[in-house]
């Protein structure tokens, strides 16, 4: 077992780059499956998320091979097209492969995925829409899904913008014969990348960003080479981290735009944030205060995903911060561990108030989720003294390069693995 050792209070300086989007990459990799042939996908960053899509690849057939950040996957010719529950288990977004595998292949065997705790999270939207296009789905005991059937395009109207039932329709749509038009489609940055790497294979999509995408499916599909989106999220967590500890800090390789709606509430907290090139600068010098209400929200709302650690360091503003979770209800696993920390933070069902204190003390914590996990870290970077942070494997989920990044700009930060005699 790792942890983290964090000795906090040190003011953050300098410039960092982020790796490739977590989740742009695992549909990407999934959608490698639909093209026979070799694509190239560069900007993969080293995360056991993307250990555990290529080990799913494998399994199915596909040759995977990774140098630094590109990978090639060679998908010419499947074997199978059934999981098995172990991989499966090993994250949540490993259903983003039904669509991908059932296009291709005309089945699908697979059971349900695992990945954070953060409440439930049905794949209900996933199988409806794959049932509209004319898939037979069962759901067998133990938790298995089969499915199988020949694909046609048609109209599909969401419940709701689920980002992954909005992926798995993209691809399960692009080995489907005929159009299909999917509406209230969820329109974050990834689903765009997503669409790009599609046309690179060949496919036909249109409207990615919106919420109506069109895919003209049945089109020959090839391999092809593309770079990956950087990760808005870890943009996110560095900034936060930055605010938290003080400092001024440029974090590059992500769109500014797709960070407006955390950056807005830093400046509102008191940070000087500015966008240039491509770059953010944050500079946290005075002290934060309070931010009003944070309502997380699909695209181009604040992200949920960034909420844990834009609360660690808001709880060390002067004042008052409302945070209202409508995306996941178990997304206040961190709250606990803040506390310790000495937050003061009070949770309502799903809302979560944030009473700013003067000092957070480094304390023996752990991290129950990923986002969680980088809550804690920046809470420890902002806080006085040393804390230690156990359940690392979740950051690993989605941070490459956690401790060298933060290092790299002045924190105090190594990993060490924990023995116990």
């Amino acid at each position: 077992m790792h942890a983290y050792i964090v000795e906090g209070g040190r003011p953050l300086s300098g410039r960092v780059g982020v790796h490739g989007a977590k989740n742009s990459v695992l549909p990407i990799l999934a959608a490698a499956i639909l093209a026979p042939g070799e694509s190239v996908i560069h900007n993969c960053p080293a995360l056991s998320d993307v250990s555990a899509s290529l080990d799913i690849l494998g399994r199915l057939g596909c040759r995977t091979a990774q140098s630094g950040g590109t990978i090639t996957v060679d998908a010419t010719v499947l074997t199978g097209s059934s999981v098995p529950d172990a991989l499966m288990r090993e994250m949540r977004s490993s259903v983003i492969f039904l669509g991908a595998i059932l296009g291709r292949t005309g089945e699908a065997n697979l059971s349900l995925p695992g990945g954070c705790e953060l409440g439930p999270r049905p794949i209900d939207l996933h199988l409806e829409a794959i049932r509209a296009l004319g898939a037979q789905v069962r759901e067998e005991p133990g938790g298995r899904l089969s499915c199988r059937g020949a694909l046609t395009g048609r109209e599909i109207v969401l419940a709701r913008p689920s980002v992954g039932a909005t992926e798995n329709a993209m691809l399960a749509a692009a080995a489907a014969r005929g159009t299909t038009v999917l509406h209230n489609a969820a329109r974050e940055p990834e689903i765009v990348d997503l669409q790009a790497f599609l046309r690179a294979l060949g496919a036909e999509v249109r409207g990615a960003g919106s919420s109506t995408v069109v895919i003209q499916g049945g089109k020959p599909l090839h391999g092809g080479e593309f770079t990956v989106m950087g990760d808005r999220i870890v943009a996110c967590t560095y900034l936060a981290a930055a605010a938290a500890a003080g400092g001024s800090v440029t974090v590059t390789g992500a769109d500014p735009a797709h960070c407006s709606a955390v950056t807005a509430v830093l400046q509102e907290a008191g940070c000087t944030v500015r966008s240039a090139g491509g770059a953010i600068e944050l500079i946290s010098r005075q002290g934060l205060r309070g931010a009003g209400a944070v309502h997380t929200a699909p695209y181009p709302g604040f992200p949920t995903d960034a909420q844990p650690p834009v609360m660690a360091a808001l709880a060390r503003g002067r004042g008052t911060t409302l945070f209202v979770e409508h995306m996941f209800e178990n997304r206040y696993r961190h709250v606990s561990e803040l506390r310790r920390m000495g937050a003061d933070i009070r949770v309502e069902d799903r809302v979560a108030v944030v009473c700013g204190v003067d000092t957070l003390h480094g304390a023996a914590v752990e991290a129950a989720d990923l986002r969680g996990g980088a809550a804690l870290m920046v809470a420890a970077l902002g806080a006085e003294g040393e804390s230690r942070i156990t359940g690392v494997h979740h950051l690993d989920r989605g941070y490459a390069s956690l401790a060298e990044d933060l290092s790299a700009l002045g924190a105090r930060v190594r990993r060490e693995e924990l023995t116990f005699s």
